[in-house]
């Protein structure tokens, strides 16, 4: 069986969808001062709860989401973004 290919060309910049690979949840083609980059994130056995105040806090506590500036080119600035 043939894996799914991501055209980069096809995609368009910090838009967010599903991911085709099995390991992971959701894919954008990040784009940065010139720089294009496909990132791939997310655990996909796991769900979002952000409509919960408490995990909310807890996930973007633990990943540092609010320190500084994040680079748009890292999976860390995309699933910060989600939540």
């Amino acid at each position: 069986m043939k894996k799914p290919v991501l055209k980069k060309a096809n995609m368009k910049c910090n838009k967010v969808r599903p991911s085709p690979r099995k390991d992971k949840k959701r894919v954008v083609k990040a784009c940065d001062k010139g720089k294009e980059k496909i990132v791939h994130f997310g655990d996909p056995k796991m769900r979002i709860k952000k409509s919960q105040p408490k995990r909310r806090k807890s996930f973007r506590a633990r990943h540092g989401c609010d320190a500084g500036k994040l680079n748009k080119l890292k999976a860390k600035y995309w699933s910060c973004r989600e939540w």
